[in-house]
């Protein structure tokens, strides 16, 4: 409870109210947002028999699609973007199931060995990306190529990336979830229930024995999460790690809903143990996780930010980490305008490389770019040590986003993919920047 002093007349008259939490969004900038995450949502929407760019074709598919951004950004539809998006509410319930059904009958269902005999594609694996002209998945980053799906001089690695069978559980959850068609889970795709799609996709990603946590190896090398796919990593990962926390929680509440205990139990307790070993494991001195415990272990804002968010760190270790990002703002090293690092300037592997092995140069793309795909997990952070600090960054991406608004025409193109000054920008009109800040705020605006 608070105390606020007004005068009436000559009076002091003191008012008790409630306090409540502070919003960290200007209403108007909020409505602001609202509208760009709608209108670039439908920027991405690819319309049955709509054509892409050439060669890309139409799709043929029989519903609509959402790719990762509007204007010529990644013509193809991808499971992590879509998925990262669905919690804006602006995906209506004919489209989830479309696409959700179409992501479980591209589902791997034989393990098989790549053409070159570098890469093998597990039962199970859910793909990269799916063609819209002829809906063949795509298992492995960097080429629209069914049949030559890797690249060994790569870093793309010999398996598909792990977090997209986390992503696919994400869709089934959150479409079960918005539509209570508990139905569409016993519903049989290419002859196997999607529930049992779910099971299998969730033990693709492989662990050491004896632990839950994604392990990967050079040996047998898969990428950990494809916003940061041009970077070797490797060791315990930490991001796919918080993916199948979260796709624990989801498929344990599936189950539920199916009446099975037993089965959702099982998993629940698994993501008892992931929620435990990941400070265990990843955790460093200042408080921060670090992206893995082999090439690459940098210490990882966008997962620390993310934890945060989902309660995985918490108490002191969670305030820990908050103090930290909120000391590399102020210091200028995390944020520019309102966009995120992966890693905080000065603590990047080397002073020509923010990873330790990347693709990339130096402050490009994933190698050190500002994103705002994780600015609202950033926010929400820095929120829990410094309200004034996070209502100056998520000011500073909504003032950006105003000024190169790519409604104005077509020099401007924000929301982009990932920018670093003085000019390089790239992807314009691109969804995840705009959708999971958005996501993050609404939830924070209902929390008040």
């Amino acid at each position: 409870m608070i105390r606020k002093y007004v005068f009436v007349g000559f009076h002091l008259i003191c008012i008790l109210t409630f306090a409540q939490k502070p919003d960290i969004i200007f209403r108007e900038d909020f409505r602001f947002l609202e509208e760009m995450v709608k209108d670039v949502t439908e920027s991405s929407r690819i319309y049955p028999g709509q054509k892409l760019p050439a060669p890309f074709g139409s799709n043929h598919t029989g519903g609509v699609l959402i790719r990762p951004g509007g204007r010529d950004t990644y013509p193809a539809f991808w499971i992590r973007d879509y998925a990262m998006s669905i919690e804006t509410g602006f995906v209506n319930k004919e489209e989830q199931k479309h696409m959700l059904l179409l992501t479980a009958s591209t589902q791997c269902d034989q393990t098989w060995i790549t053409r070159s005999g570098n890469g093998m594609i597990p039962v199970g694996a859910i793909a990269d990306h799916i063609l819209v002209e002829t809906s063949l998945p795509i298992y492995y980053p960097g080429t629209y190529d069914y049949e030559v799906q890797e690249d060994n001089e790569s870093q793309y690695g010999h398996f598909p990336p792990y977090t997209d069978q986390f992503f696919f559980i994400k869709m089934a959850y959150l479409y079960v979830k918005n539509t209570s068609d508990i139905k569409i889970l016993k519903k049989e795709i290419n002859h196997i229930k999607l529930i049992d799609r779910l099971e299998l996709a969730f033990k693709v990603p492989p662990v050491r024995k004896g632990s839950h946590l994604v392990y990967t190896s050079e040996t047998f090398l898969g990428v950990d999460f494809g916003f940061r796919d041009a970077e070797k990593i490797t060791g315990d990962l930490v991001f796919p790690s918080i993916m199948k926390y979260c796709a624990a929680n989801e498929i344990a509440w599936l189950f539920e809903k199916l009446q099975d205990k037993q089965k959702s139990e099982r998993y629940n307790d698994i993501a008892v143990q992931i929620k435990k070993a990941i400070p265990e494991t990843f955790l460093n001195m200042d408080g921060m996780l670090c992206a893995s415990t082999g090439l690459s272990k940098q210490a990882d804002v966008w997962s620390t930010a993310l934890a945060v968010y989902l309660n995985i760190l918490e108490d002191e270790n969670m305030l820990k980490a908050c103090r930290h990002l909120d000391q590399a703002y102020i210091d200028g090293k995390l944020a520019y305008k309102g966009n995120i690092r992966h890693i905080i300037k000065g603590e990047d592997y080397s002073n020509t490389s923010a990873w330790e092995i990347s693709k990339v140069g130096i402050n490009v793309y994933q190698n050190g770019a500002y994103w705002g795909t994780p600015t609202g997990w950033v926010t929400y952070a820095i929120a829990k040590v410094n309200t004034e600090h996070a209502m100056q960054l998520i000011k500073e991406f909504i003032d950006d986003l105003r000024e190169n608004d790519y409604r104005k025409g077509t020099e401007y193109g924000a929301p982009y993919e990932c920018i670093y000054p003085p000019g390089y920008l790239r992807g314009p009109v691109y969804l995840t920047t705009v959708t999971c800040p958005y996501i993050v705020l609404k939830a924070m605006r209902e929390e008040r």
